[in-house]
């Protein structure tokens, strides 16, 4: 059974798609609400608060794998058989280990927003993050997201927006607010948990459309990422946004809604 705290707006269509949104780490569902309210009146459209964040808090284990339980959980619950599932950051994490664990019979089409498969470098894969991270620096940033998240999580919310162009005000201050509300005592498993994934071997084996946005302007991820994904997919799709860091869905907000409602228009 799902215990995920969820926002929900819109009703199920005949003509689109429900629209599944999952958050980044130290984020929550409501950084979704510019789509959740652009496409209430065309669809369903559903953005849980995954394990450790939001509204869900520890309801339920604090791991990527838990997630995706009670996200197909979810789907279950709510007989959502074809949906649109769209992942940012840690939430195409989740995507991933939902297609892995259950299948893909209740995806219709996957999204996934600025995200490798393996968020640690090592000696052979050098797509995770920009900055190197590998899993001995990974132990610093656990430390450090226990011991300072006030200053940590103010630098990770900087950095979700595009390199070289001023943030808008507003939306910088919401993400600050936002993710610096997170409980670090929760969070910091889920970051442990995300950066112990590694998808690469899933990647061939998917069978669905996947739709892979890339944010030109990212400081964590560039888009030979997102090509090398492209590369291994049997049906690759990569969106660029000029405009974006690692968060094209609230840079570009109005680009992203219209991917979202064209992917989910059923023809």
């Amino acid at each position: 059974m799902s215990r995920l705290h969820i926002r929900e707006s819109g009703v199920k269509s005949p003509r689109m798609l429900p629209i599944v949104l999952l958050h980044g780490w130290s984020c929550h569902g409501g950084f979704f609400d510019r789509q959740g309210e652009a496409l209430a009146e065309e669809t369903l459209v559903i953005a849980p608060d995954m394990p450790g964040h939001g509204k869900t808090k520890d309801a339920v284990d604090l791991t990527i794998e838990t997630a995706a339980d009670a996200v197909q959980a979810l789907l279950e619950k709510r007989r959502l058989d074809r949906v649109l599932l769209a992942g940012w950051s840690m939430g195409a994490h989740v995507a991933f280990a939902l297609i892995e664990r259950h299948g893909a019979d209740r995806v219709a089409v996957l999204l996934t927003e600025d995200m490798t498969p393996k968020v640690l470098n090592d000696e052979t894969w050098r797509l995770g993050t920009r900055n190197g991270n590998d899993a001995e620096h990974n132990k610093d940033v656990l430390a450090a997201i226990s011991a300072y998240w006030p200053q940590v999580g103010e630098k990770v919310a900087e950095g979700i927006f595009a390199e070289g162009l001023t943030p808008d005000p507003d939306l910088l201050a919401y993400a600050k607010r936002e993710m610096l509300a997170a409980d670090p005592a929760l969070i910091a498993p889920m970051w442990a948990s995300l950066t112990a994934q590694d998808f690469r071997p899933l990647i061939r084996k998917i069978e669905i459309p996947v739709h892979l946005v890339s944010g030109s302007r990212s400081a964590l991820y560039g888009r030979d990422v997102a090509q090398w994904q492209a590369e291994r997919l049997k049906d690759g799709h990569i969106h660029d946004f000029a405009r974006s860091g690692h968060a094209p869905h609230l840079e570009e907000a109005d680009a992203f809604t219209d991917l979202l409602r064209t992917l989910s228009t059923i023809a």
